[in-house]
């Protein structure tokens, strides 16, 4: 009668009964990273362990902030008086609107919560900011990264610089609450792998004559 029972049980049931070893390696792999994302968050609120320090990383914040790139980029190609200057900036304005799109796609389909102990003070939020996953500052300072070692001649000093930004802004993440590991480490290489694609799109005045004529 026992065996009979237990083959009447819903499909469902059976597989809550027996979970299998996917299952379990992802539940635990999600409780590390939450746990390690709760220790890190050491900058989440003012009472925190390095509390005084939130101040600085909010600076660190805005600066990957996805307003101001978007801003100075604009105003740089308006203000460019080289065509191969305006070329560069155009892909930049290009790389950083497909960045935008395609994280807030990232995060409504995926709907992650944010951490808990991440306190809701940041600079400029819209609708999918409550959502965690990816982060878009990780995703963007990736992008940003490689766009600028790319097309910009840097001494070797400041091209250490770039990435030691790319790397900083990344990890307040995390420090500041807003972010658990996953999120920032996804964005990552999703902004490693976005770069990749503003390259095969690359704009140029053979490719895209119409936005050229406008500057």
């Amino acid at each position: 009668s026992g065996s009979a029972a237990a083959a009447a049980l819903p499909e469902e049931d059976c597989m809550k009964l027996n979970p299998s070893f996917l299952g379990i390696a992802l539940s635990s792999l999600l409780a590390i990273d939450l746990w390690a994302s709760k220790r890190l968050g050491v900058c989440a609120g003012e009472d925190s362990a390095w509390g005084s320090a939130r101040p600085l990383m909010k600076v660190v914040e805005v600066s990957g902030h996805g307003i101001p790139w978007l801003l100075g980029t604009f105003y740089g190609l308006c203000q460019s008086d080289s065509s191969a200057a305006r070329e560069v900036l155009l892909n930049l304005l290009f790389a950083l609107l497909l960045d935008l799109v395609l994280v807030a796609l990232v995060k409504g389909l995926v709907k992650r919560r944010r951490p808990t102990h991440n306190k809701m003070d940041m600079f400029v939020t819209i609708s999918v900011d409550k959502y965690s996953f990816p982060s878009g500052h990780a995703t963007r300072a990736a992008l940003v990264c490689r766009f600028v070692l790319r097309h910009l001649v840097l001494a070797v000093p400041l091209r250490v610089l770039v990435v030691l930004w790319a790397l900083i802004v990344s990890i307040s993440r995390v420090m500041l609450g807003r972010h658990n590991m996953t999120d920032v480490l996804f964005g990552l290489v999703l902004g490693y792998a976005l770069y990749s694609v503003v390259e095969y799109c690359w704009l140029s005045p053979l490719s895209a004559p119409a936005l050229f004529a406008l500057w």
